[in-house]
């Protein structure tokens, strides 16, 4: 694999993180504690090889100039800067969830995780969103 094609293996784990909580969330709520452990652990994996991908492919290409133009502009650069914002944000609250779930202490676990799901499912689908837009939709020319 070449640096080139991480925004493709980046996107593809984004995706599997978003299907791993939706998974890890259904199991949950029908009490299957081991098979929701298991996801979560998943979805932070995936998520965490996803943020290593990331870095790496920034540290050698920098940024990627969005071409698109008129109000898919305006949507690009509002899907990327939520995106941007809560991927800031959900990095300690995923931490924070997953210790306490660590050190069994599943009230207030749970409690956090009604936050963090939503967030941390919104950050892994407009990630996938965003590579779409950059490199599928409006690559560069």
């Amino acid at each position: 694999m070449t640096i080139s094609e991480l925004p493709a293996l980046n996107a593809a784990l984004n995706s599997l993180s978003a299907v791993l909580l939706t998974i890890g969330y259904l199991m949950i709520r029908r009490g299957r504690v081991g098979a929701h452990r298991a996801c979560m652990v998943a979805a932070f994996s995936t998520s965490t090889l996803f943020l290593a991908s990331y870095l790496v492919y920034h540290y050698y290409y920098g940024s990627t100039r969005f071409t698109g133009e008129g109000w898919v502009r305006a949507l690009y650069f509002l899907i990327l800067g939520t995106h941007t914002v809560l991927a800031v944000v959900i990095v300690p609250l995923i931490l924070v969830t997953l210790t306490r779930a660590a050190r069994a202490r599943f009230a207030s676990h749970a409690r956090l995780a009604r936050w963090t799901l939503p967030l941390w499912l919104y950050v892994s689908v407009t990630g996938v969103v965003v590579y779409l837009m950059l490199y599928q939709l409006y690559p560069a020319r």
